[in-house]
C-alpha cells in the first residue's frame, strides 16, 4: 500500500468530491514513475502515450515496480512529481492513467489535469490585518480538519504548531514558529491544499504568528513523539550458584 492507496478506501471514480480532491492534492506531491518511449536523452524525455477512447493518456505509477508489473517487464521511465507531470501533459492536451489495477487507480482526462494545474497555481496575497479570533464553525472543522492535519503533518520540523480559528467573516489557519525565510513556501503549500477543499463561507486565510493561539480554536499537534528509552542491557550473564 502507498500513500495514494491509503486515501482510496473506495475507488477514485466512486469517491465523493472532497475525497477525490484529497487524492489529487496528494498526487501533486507524489513522485511518479511515468512510462517513456525510450530512455531519457539528457534532459529530454518522450512520454509513452496511449490512445484511449476518451483521448490520449500517459501512464504513471507511484512505485517503479508497479510500472514494471503493468508491462510485465522492465520499461523506460522518468521520475517526477505529479505536479510537474500534470504541467507537461497539459501542454500536450493529454490525460493521465495512474496506478492501473491498484486501489488508487485513477484516469484523469485533459480537462481534469487542467483543473489540477489551476488549483496548484493558487497562492495567497500578502496583506496586513488585525484579526478577532473566535472558535471555528463546526461545519468548517468537519470539512477541513483532517485534510489540514495531513498537510500540516508534512511540515513537521518547519513549524512549531498550527490552529484553525474563526475571524467573524471567515476563517484563518494560524501557523506558529515558522522561519520567515520559509513562510512564503509554507503559505503557498497551504493555499494549494485549501484550493482542493470545499470552499468555506468568507474564505480561509493564512497567517503567521509567534503567539500561542487563544482558547477555543482547533489546534493541530505537531510535536514529534519521543522515542521510547532503549532497554537497559545486563552487565553480564547471571552467576549460577
Amino acid at each position: 500500500m502507498t500513500a495514494l492507496d491509503d486515501l482510496a478506501p473506495v475507488p477514485f471514480h466512486d469517491a465523493d468530491a472532497p475525497q477525490r480532491a484529497r487524492m489529487l492534492s496528494r498526487l501533486a506531491d507524489t513522485e511518479l514513475a511515468v512510462a517513456l518511449v525510450a530512455e531519457p536523452a539528457g534532459d529530454r524525455v518522450e512520454l509513452r502515450i496511449f490512445a484511449l477512447e476518451g483521448g490520449p493518456v500517459a501512464l504513471a505509477c507511484d512505485a517503479e515496480d508497479r510500472l514494471a508489473g503493468f508491462f510485465a517487464g522492465p520499461v523506460a521511465y522518468a521520475a517526477m512529481p505529479g505536479r510537474v507531470l500534470a504541467g507537461l501533459l497539459k501542454s500536450e492536451g493529454a490525460g493521465l492513467l495512474v496506478n492501473p489495477g491498484h486501489p488508487s487507480e485513477m484516469l484523469l482526462d485533459a480537462a481534469m489535469l487542467d483543473w489540477l494545474t489551476g488549483a496548484l497555481s493558487a497562492a495567497p496575497e500578502a496583506t496586513d490585518a488585525r484579526l478577532r479570533l473566535t472558535p471555528p464553525a463546526p461545519e468548517t472543522v468537519g470539512a477541513l480538519a483532517q485534510p489540514l492535519a495531513e498537510r500540516l503533518g508534512d511540515m513537521r520540523g518547519l513549524i512549531a504548531g498550527a490552529a484553525l480559528a474563526g475571524t467573524g467573516q471567515g476563517h484563518v489557519v494560524l501557523v506558529m514558529g515558522a522561519d520567515p525565510a520559509h513562510q512564503p513556501a509554507i503559505a503557498k503549500a497551504l493555499a494549494e491544499a485549501l484550493a482542493f477543499l470545499p470552499e468555506q463561507p468568507g474564505g480561509v486565510d493564512i497567517s503567521f504568528t509567534d503567539a500561542a493561539p487563544p482558547a477555543g480554536v482547533l489546534r493541530f499537534d505537531l510535536s514529534v513523539p519521543e522515542a521510547p528509552p532503549a532497554p537497559s542491557r545486563p552487565k553480564g550473564p547471571p552467576i549460577l550458584r
